[in-house]
C-alpha cells in the first residue's frame, strides 16, 4: 500500500513538473526522495455545500479522508447526510467547534477578516495545515505582472466588513494576513483562483457562454478571437486543494490556466462543439462595448484596466501539482450539468445579457 501510494505521489510531481515545464520553473523531482506513508486526515471544512465545497468534499471522500463540516446548515442541506455537521455562524457563532480535532482545515466561506480570524485562533491549536480559499482579486496593482509577489489591494478603512464589488479583493488579502498571523507561514496555504467554473457553479458567469451558444442564432461576442482569459474548472481546485492537504504543501498560489493558454475564441469554439447549435457569433469591438456600458463576464478589454487579471501567472502552482483539465471538457460538463437543472432556474441566467438587451446591441453595432 505504502509502495503504490508512493508511486502515485511521484507520478502526480512528476505530471505537475511536465505541466510547469514552460514557466521557468525549476521543478525536478527527487524521485529517492523519502515520501511519507499515505494516511487518512481528518479534515473540517468550513462551508462545504455551496459551489466549490462539494467537489472538494467528494474529492476528500474518495480519496480515503474522512471529512467533518462546519456551516449554518441552509445552504444544500440535503448534501452529506452521513457526514458529521457542526451547526454554527462564523459571526460569533463558533461554540460548535470547541474542543474538536482534526488534522487540517479547508476556509471555502472565509470573506470578513474578523470572521476567518476568529476561526483561525479557534483552530490553529488542533489543525496542523489552514488551507485559506482567497481569490486573485486581491491584487492591487495592475501595472505589471501578476504573479504572487505582486501587491495587493487596500482599504483605507480595514474596519469595514461590507463586501462589494470594491472591498471584495482587499477583505480577502486582509483574511490571507490574518491567517498568516495566527497561524503562522510554515502551517498555511493559500489558493487564489481565477473565475471558478464547471457544474454547480451558482453566479453563471463562465456558464453564460454555452448556455447563450445553446440557444443559436446570432450571438454577441466581445472584442477579438485572441483575447486573453482565464477560468479554472472547480474540480481541478478541488483536485490540487486535497493535493495540498496530502502533500503538505503550504505557501501562497495563482490557481488558473497558464497565461496565455486560453483565448475567448476558444471558448467559442468549446461552446460550439459541445452543444451543436446553429449559432453565428458577431465580434463587437471593445470600444463599441465601452460606449454603451457593457459587461460580459470573464472578460476584459485587453487595453484595459484590469486586462492583467487575465494574465496571472500560475506557474508556482503547476509547479507543485496543479493540473488543469481541457477547457472543452470544463465547457461539455457544465452545460451538461446545465440541462439537469429545474426549468425556473434555467430560465435566466444570472450573468451575461438579457436576450432582449442583446438584441438591442446587435442592432446597434450593424448599424455603425
Amino acid at each position: 500500500m505504502n509502495n503504490t501510494r508512493r508511486r502515485f505521489l511521484q507520478a502526480g510531481l512528476l505530471s505537475g513538473a511536465t505541466a510547469a515545464a514552460g514557466c521557468g520553473v525549476d521543478v525536478s523531482v527527487d524521485q529517492d526522495a523519502p515520501v511519507e506513508p499515505w494516511r487518512a486526515l481528518r479534515i473540517l471544512v468550513l462551508g462545504g455545500t455551496g459551489f466549490i465545497g462539494p467537489h472538494m468534499v467528494r474529492e476528500a471522500l474518495r480519496r480515503g479522508h474522512e471529512v467533518e463540516l462546519f456551516n449554518r446548515g441552509r445552504t444544500n442541506s440535503e448534501l452529506f447526510p452521513d457526514l458529521r455537521l457542526f451547526k454554527g455562524d462564523r459571526d460569533n457563532g463558533l461554540d460548535a467547534l470547541e474542543g474538536g480535532k482534526w488534522d487540517v482545515v479547508v476556509d471555502n466561506s472565509g470573506y470578513v477578516p474578523r470572521h476567518v480570524e476568529d476561526s483561525a485562533r479557534l483552530l490553529a491549536a488542533v489543525v496542523s495545515q489552514y488551507l485559506f480559499i482567497s481569490t486573485i482579486s486581491v491584487y492591487g496593482d495592475m501595472s505589471g505582472p501578476i504573479d504572487e509577489d505582486t501587491a495587493v489591494g487596500t482599504l483605507e478603512d480595514e474596519s469595514t466588513e461590507e463586501v462589494t464589488g470594491g472591498t471584495y479583493g482587499p477583505l480577502k488579502a486582509l483574511c490571507e494576513k490574518r491567517v498568516l498571523a495566527v497561524v503562522g507561514a510554515n502551517r498555511t496555504t493559500i489558493l487564489r483562483p481565477t473565475y471558478i467554473c464547471g457544474p454547480g457553479d451558482r453566479t453563471d458567469r463562465y456558464t453564460y457562454w454555452p448556455v447563450r451558444t445553446l440557444r443559436g442564432g446570432e450571438m454577441l461576442w466581445p472584442g477579438t478571437p485572441g483575447d486573453d482569459i482565464q477560468i479554472i474548472d472547480v474540480r481541478d481546485l478541488a483536485n490540487f486543494t486535497i493535493d495540498c492537504l496530502e502533500q503538505k504543501i503550504t505557501g501562497t498560489y495563482n490557481t488558473c490556466t497558464p497565461r496565455s493558454s486560453f483565448k475567448i475564441g476558444k471558448l467559442l469554439e468549446d461552446c460550439q462543439a459541445v452543444t451543436g447549435a446553429d449559432m453565428s457569433p458577431t465580434w463587437a469591438s471593445a470600444e463599441f462595448l465601452d460606449e454603451n456600458n457593457v459587461k460580459l463576464p470573464i472578460w476584459e478589454d485587453p487595453k484595459g484596466e484590469f486586462a492583467r487579471m487575465l494574465t496571472v501567472d500560475s506557474c508556482r502552482a503547476a509547479a507543485r501539482g496543479l493540473k488543469n483539465r481541457p477547457t472543452r471538457e470544463t465547457a461539455r460538463d457544465t452545460i451538461a450539468w446545465w440541462k439537469t437543472l429545474p426549468e425556473e432556474r434555467r430560465a435566466a441566467t444570472r450573468a451575461g445579457l438579457s436576450p432582449e438587451r442583446e438584441t438591442e446591441l446587435l442592432e446597434l453595432w450593424h448599424q455603425q
